[in-house]
Parts: C-alpha cells; sequence; structure tokens
C-alpha cells in the first residue's frame, strides 16, 4: 500500500527538520551573552513540546482539514475546521493526501516540524526581553492567528493557494511572516537596557548553523514529498544559494570592516538558505546562484539599516528571516520556471508578470498582516501578563532572574 521509498524519505526529512529546532537553538545561545544563554535556548526547546501538543489538538485541523464555513463566505479560504481535531479519524492505513502513496501520519509529522520552528525564529529578536508566561500566550496566539491561518491559505488548499500564489517550502508561511513579526516585537518591547556586548560563543554560532543547513536539506527537499528530480533539484539548490550568499556577506564585511567575520559567513549562509527556501523547487540551479547573492547582499545591508535606525533585533531576525523571505517570495516571481517543475508556473523573466505581481503583493500583505497583529498581540498580552522582563532582572540576567538557573558555573 505505501512506497516505502518514499516513506522512508520523508520519515528522514521529518527528522532533519525536528534537528532546525535544538540548531536554531545553539545558533541563537552562541549570539547571546553568557547570563542569557539558557532562556533564549529554552524558547526554541518549549515550542518543541507546546507546539506539538497543540498542533494535535487543533493545529493540523486548522491548517489542513478542508476550510472553515467551506459552504459561506464567512471565512473565505481563510482557515481550516475542527474536523480533524485530536487528529479524530487519523489510522495508521490512512493515506495523505498530498501523496497518497505514504501514511498521513508521516504528512503530519512533517509539517508539525515547519510548526514547531517557526514561532522559535521570532525568540531572537527579543531576547533577553520577554518574560516567560508573556511568551507562552505569544506562542500560542502566534500560532493559532498567523501560522495556521497562513499554512491553510498557502498549502492547504486556502485563499492565497487559490490566487495562483506559489511558495515551495515556506517563504511566506514560515521565514515573512515570522521575520516582520519579530520586527513588531522589537519595536513594541523596545531596546535592552543592558546590551549583550559580543556574542559569547562564536563555536556554539557554528554549531547552530551546521545543523541548520544539514537540516535545511529536509525543509526543502522534503517539501516535495516524494523523490524525483524536483527533490533532487530544492536539495542542491539550497546549498548553492547558501553558499553563494555566505560568501557574498563575507566579501562585503570583509571590505567593509577590513577583516574576514567567520560570524559574518555564518550569518549570510542563513540568509541564503531563508532565502532559497520558496523558491528552490521551482527555480533552475543558475537562478539559485543569483538568488544567494541578492541574499547577501539584499540581507547584509538590510542588517546595516537595522544598525543605523537603532532597531534592537538583538539576532538579525527582521534582516536575515523577514527580508531573506520576503526576497525569496519575490524572485521566485523573477525566475520561476516550468522547465524544472511542472506543476509550478513561469516567472516574471519568461513572461508572466501576473504571477509576479501575485507574488509581490501577498509578500507585502502576508509581511503586513504579522507585522500589526504580532505588535497589537503583544499589548493585549501586556493586560494579563507583563511582557517586559525588568531592568533589574536584566542586570542579573535572565536565566538566573527568570530560571533560577545558569549555563556556566
Amino acid at each position: 500500500m505505501w512506497d516505502t521509498g518514499n516513506t522512508a524519505f520523508m520519515l528522514l526529512a521529518t527528522s532533519l527538520v525536528m534537528l532546525m529546532t535544538p540548531g536554531l537553538a545553539f545558533f541563537y545561545g552562541g549570539l547571546v551573552g553568557r547570563k542569557n544563554v539558557l532562556s533564549i535556548m529554552m524558547q526554541s526547546f518549549v515550542s518543541m513540546g507546546f507546539t506539538t501538543v497543540l498542533w494535535y489538538v487543533v493545529g493540523y485541523s486548522m491548517c489542513f482539514s478542508g476550510t472553515l464555513g467551506a459552504h459561506s463566505d464567512l471565512f473565505g479560504g481563510i482557515i481550516g475546521n475542527f474536523d480533524m481535531a485530536f487528529l479524530h479519524g487519523v489510522t495508521v492505513t490512512t493515506p495523505s493526501g498530498m501523496t497518497p502513496n505514504i501514511p498521513l501520519m508521516v504528512f503530519i509529522a512533517y509539517q508539525m516540524m515547519f510548526a514547531i520552528i517557526t514561532p522559535a525564529l521570532i525568540t531572537g529578536a527579543f531576547t533577553n526581553r520577554v518574560r516567560f508566561p508573556a511568551y507562552m500566550l505569544f506562542l500560542t496566539l502566534w500560532l493559532l492567528l498567523v501560522y495556521f491561518p497562513f499554512v491553510h491559505m498557502v498549502w492547504g488548499g486556502g485563499l492565497l493557494a487559490s490566487w495562483g500564489v506559489q511558495d515551495f517550502a515556506g517563504g511566506i508561511v514560515v521565514h515573512a511572516t515570522a521575520g516582520f513579526a519579530a520586527l513588531a516585537a522589537v519595536f513594541y518591547v523596545g531596546k535592552r537596557k543592558v546590551a549583550d556586548s559580543q556574542a559569547h560563543s562564536i563555536p556554539l554560532v557554528a554549531l547552530g548553523t551546521g545543523l541548520l543547513w544539514f537540516g535545511w536539506y529536509g525543509f526543502n527537499a522534503g517539501s516535495q514529498f516524494k523523490v524525483d528530480g524536483v527533490t533532487a533539484l530544492a536539495f542542491l539548490n539550497t546549498d548553492v544559494a547558501a553558499s553563494f550568499a555566505g560568501m557574498t556577506w563575507l566579501l562585503l564585511e570583509w571590505k567593509t570592516s577590513k577583516k574576514p567575520k567567520f560570524l559574518g559567513l555564518l550569518t549570510g549562509s542563513v540568509a541564503g538558505l531563508a532565502t532559497i527556501t520558496p523558491a528552490s523547487g521551482y527555480v533552475t540551479t543558475q537562478s539559485a546562484v543569483l538568488i544567494g547573492i541578492a541574499a547577501g547582499l539584499v540581507c547584509f545591508f538590510a542588517v546595516q539599516l537595522k544598525n543605523k535606525r537603532g532597531w534592537d533585533d538583538a539576532l538579525d531576525v527582521w534582516g536575515v528571516h523577514g527580508v531573506g523571505g520576503c526576497l525569496g517570495v519575490i524572485l521566485l516571481g523573477v525566475f520561476a520556471d516550468t522547465a524544472v517543475n511542472s506543476s509550478g508556473v513561469n516567472g516574471l523573466i519568461l513572461g508572466n508578470t501576473s504571477f509576479f505581481l501575485i507574488q509581490l503583493g501577498v509578500t507585502a500583505g502576508a509581511s503586513a498582516y504579522a507585522f500589526i497583529f504580532t505588535y497589537g498581540m503583544l499589548k493585549i498580552i501586556n493586560f494579563i501578563t507583563p511582557v517586559k522582563v525588568e531592568q533589574s532582572e536584566e542586570v542579573v540576567g535572565v536565566d538566573i532572574s527568570l530560571h533560577g538557573e545558569e549555563a556556566y558555573v
């Protein structure tokens, strides 16, 4: 009944995407100061547990179980229904709707890993400044009212899918929404009173980058949901774009600071990974080279702009993931080529102006929604429980003041 090759591949891809969240914890943990390592890492790891619970209870159903109010215009393809809450009706013999020769359970697990890492990305922007109870409320509401609707609209057969929007592995759904939510959080919580002077462990950042890069093969290649030529294309494009972006960032920072910086190489590589994500299975490898170079350039200068404006996006979530994700979706609108993937569409350079405009408009709309909703949501959460840590807690370090633990003794 099941294609054992495709099923085994998707189980491997699911495991790789799961590994990205610990990788993100190491990446972020190395970037903060010694007194704040555990807090930022815990925010990633707690998403692994809590998001799994929420995904089981309602998340999968809200994303992939048909449209709520399907026979009316009330929700217009914005969110799924609750028919499969608590994974109702899912058995070991239930096939995946997207790839019928793999079990639905595998598809559920794979998509759950995306749900886990997406809100965790945001935490790098407000490191050292948000209390844990407020973060748990943020995690819950953001998944329910931002992530789940966009998954349904883009990948669950909802509104944006009906418009012809393309997003191979999460430029809109993951990176644009998380990146602009991060920027809103930065504006709401303000600057740190006690800023970390520098990354406390660049080797830890390198470990995290390696795990992220490794896991990203599952993130992108796995989004084909079977093993074929497009799977191989997405795999190769992922590596090529990350490499060209990392080298571009390295050269730019070398020119501006007069020294080649390891941290710049690592950051640029992650920017390339984020930027190629929506396009990885829809463009040629030659286009992936250009996308990687563009990612290194645009994301580098986005971070420079952030620094110039004084935005305390501590770990450059907006500049790397927000700008990178948006850039990738827009460049997909430019470079998409049905010659490499017949299930996609042609982009602007092949004469399809309307697709480019759709990608551009949806990118702007999704980013704006994520920003506005997140800012408003944080204000509401603050009425329930304080969002920001006290200055005295920042001075001591949030590991001790919030969690009573230390990374290094």
